[in-house]
């Protein structure tokens, strides 16, 4: 529902990177804003974009898997009711 899951576009034998779509563009922007900024100041996140990035990244694609973990870590908050822990992701 928040639009940050790859959508495959494939074709026969033509397979053309991924792109996100979907799901509710106003959360979108928020959790790409979210991810950006948790890249940059939890050690935690920025350790995953950074290895990210190592691996060959783009750097938007990774913002992109930093806002989908950051995701599911607020998910597992809400679930279980808990503050959150630097050491989460």
């Amino acid at each position: 529902m928040a639009g940050l899951a790859p959508v495959a576009r494939d074709s026969g034998m033509r397979s053309p990177p991924r792109r996100i779509a979907g799901g509710r563009p106003v959360i979108r922007s928020l959790l790409y804003l979210a991810g950006l900024q948790a890249s940059r100041r939890d050690p935690a996140f920025a350790a995953f974009r950074a290895r990210l990035e190592a691996a060959g990244k783009r750097p938007k694609q990774a913002i992109i898997a930093v806002a989908r973990k950051l995701l599911t870590v607020l998910n597992a908050m809400l679930r279980d009711a808990k503050d959150y822990a630097t050491a989460n992701p």
